[in-house]
């Protein structure tokens, strides 16, 4: 037994046995970027879960609880780390009926409904489906985004008194200039805190957090929503709930991917996607409107701040809370101009802006930049980017088929003594490409002997085998024999289970 357990002992691996420790403390400038990277993003989530409430017609502590319940449960359960997740302007805009017609029982019920939802797609792997957003569309959702980030801010400068102008060119002249002097600090918290000191000192009159709603001065309670548990309680919450599960997961899988991009990591997209559900679980259980990732925050924490852990993520939210429960009559007085400014710099920092360059566009096929120019348009047109995702996909999906369809090639040998014709055929043999295929044969010029060589072809759907079919019949019709060759272990497959079922002989 000694020399089992010597043995034993000389092949175990360094560490092995011990927990690893965890990644915000490999050393103190990595646990201080996370903590005030944390503190940034929360000083800029409460004007907008406040915007996102009275855009749902809830009071603020909807919101803003929602907030701090989404980014703590995510930070442990999510699968991509230093993602941001509140309450986000989508599901506020999907949810928003729902509250006007039935009240915040139904919305609740909703919020709980869609994250069990989140939860199955989840386990189901519809994070796998991530594979098909080809790179134009990630494009013109990261652009589409920046403009709306930017969109987003020019409310706050209209209509206001002259003295936010200079305070937001000069926040931004801050955050511009102070990473030259140190980068110890986050530049943004910086810039809030000094615009905030010479408001409140110098007694400046702009508009402010507090001017935005009252912040809760209490903590939330959990429990269930005060609904009737009936069917029709749930035909009526269900497509709500639906809604807000796909846009959430959606929006939240895009955001993780380019999370992926900017920091050279992978993450968990099945994970996300059920962290994501868990989330909003108990989001709802706590009376919050629901959430997923927020890009802008997340831009915040992971480009802007340079946030790398789950850290950043649970003090964003403890953060918050905080900053809205204990020191509310302090955040109230936040110049709204600090935090235009933060999200402006987001905006430029987020926009590709190599992908608008003449010679990138001269370079790149003209199909990929109409996706990309159809995902940007249609993203800010409906102020959706799931939408904006979707469409911009069925897009690219048009552009890759009428670019494939092209490949196929038909060519024709005729024997010397012009009794055999041999057609090879090479190319993806789909919807798209199948449809002219009739048109390549000779039907009253050829031999009686026809073969069609598909050594170099692939059968992918019903379409092609419906258009040899087709072929055959119009040989069949002038006493020509047709023999089609060469067809991998795949195509033959389909031929063999598909050829002379299509056509209706009634």
């Amino acid at each position: 037994m000694s020399a089992a357990r010597t043995a034993a002992s000389r092949l175990r691996l360094p560490g092995a046995g011990r927990p690893s420790r965890p990644d915000f403390l490999a050393s103190p400038k990595v646990f201080r970027t996370e903590v005030l990277a944390g503190l940034v993003v929360a000083l800029a989530l409460i004007p907008e879960a406040i915007s996102f409430s009275i855009i749902a017609g809830v009071d603020p502590s909807v919101g803003l609880f929602a907030s701090f319940t989404m980014a703590v449960v995510i930070s442990v359960v999510g699968g991509r780390k230093a993602m941001i997740s509140a309450a986000t302007g989508a599901i506020a805009l999907v949810i928003a009926p729902l509250h006007h017609e039935h009240g915040l029982g139904h919305l609740v019920a909703a919020v709980i409904l869609g994250g069990l939802i989140q939860v199955a797609l989840g386990a189901l792997g519809v994070a796998k489906l991530m594979r098909f957003v080809p790179r134009s569309v990630m494009v013109g959702f990261v652009n589409a985004l920046a403009i709306l980030i930017f969109l987003a801010q020019v409310p706050e400068l209209r209509d206001v008194p002259w003295a936010v102008y200079p305070l937001v060119a000069g926040g931004l002249a801050l955050m511009v200039l102070f990473p030259r002097l140190t980068r110890a600090v986050p530049a943004p918290l910086v810039s809030i805190l000094a615009l905030t000191l010479i408001t409140v000192g110098a007694g400046i009159a702009v508009p402010t957090v507090g001017d935005k709603g009252a912040l809760p001065s209490s903590l939330p309670a959990p429990g269930l929503p005060e609904v009737p548990f009936t069917l029709e309680t749930l035909t009526t919450v269900a497509p709500y709930a639906l809604a807000l599960a796909l846009v959430g997961l959606m929006e939240s899988l895009m955001t993780a991917k380019l999370v992926d991009d900017i920091t050279d990591t992978h993450s968990g997209k099945t994970r996300e996607s059920v962290g994501q559900g868990i989330a909003n679980i108990v989001t709802g259980l706590f009376g919050g409107m629901g959430g997923c990732a927020m890009i802008g925050q997340t831009m915040i924490n992971v480009k802007t701040s340079g946030a790398r852990t789950r850290l950043s993520t649970f003090l964003a939210g403890v953060f918050l809370l905080v900053l809205v429960v204990v020191a509310g009559p302090v955040v109230s007085d936040i110049p709204m101009a600090a935090l235009v400014a933060v999200m402006i710099l987001v905006s430029f920092a987020t926009f590709d802006w190599h992908s608008v360059q003449p010679r990138t566009l001269r370079r790149m096929p003209l199909s990929e930049t109409l996706v990309m120019a159809v995902t940007v348009t249609v993203v800010v047109v409906t102020h959706n980017l799931a939408i904006g995702v979707i469409v911009g996909v069925l897009a690219a999906m048009v552009a890759f088929a009428r670019r494939v369809a092209h490949l196929v090639n038909v060519s024709s040998v005729t024997d010397p003594d012009g009794t055999q014709v041999i057609y090879a055929v090479t190319g993806e043999l789909f919807f798209a490409s199948s449809n002219d295929l009739v048109y390549q044969f000779d039907y009253a010029g050829d031999p009686d002997d026809v073969v069609i060589d598909l050594s170099e072809a692939h059968i992918w759907d019903a379409s092609s085998v419906a258009a040899l079919d087709a072929v055959e019949t119009k040989y069949a019709s002038r006493g020509k024999k047709v023999t089609i060759t060469g067809l991998n272990d795949p195509s033959a497959r389909m031929h063999d289970r598909l050829a002379g079922e299509l056509v209706n002989d009634h």
